[in-house]
């Protein structure tokens, strides 16, 4: 975790076939420990995705809120 709160799982970049490998696992992993996996659309959008958009230039992956 850095000084935002925030942990860095992986890093790609689309044309280097094995940065890609290796995040799509992790990627894989996070999801597989419950984690939920958002993309931006647009001001204020965002969309769900269950495969790693490896155009996208960040990925965010959050638990689920606990609780009731």
């Amino acid at each position: 975790m850095d000084h935002t709160g925030h942990t860095t799982v992986a890093e790609w970049t689309p044309g280097d076939a094995d940065s890609v490998e290796a995040a799509v696992a992790a990627f894989r992993q996070e999801l597989e420990l419950g984690a939920i996996a958002m993309v931006t659309t647009g001001p204020g959008q965002a969309e769900h995705v269950r495969e790693l958009p490896v155009d996208a230039d960040l990925v965010i992956l959050r638990r689920p809120i606990a609780g009731g």
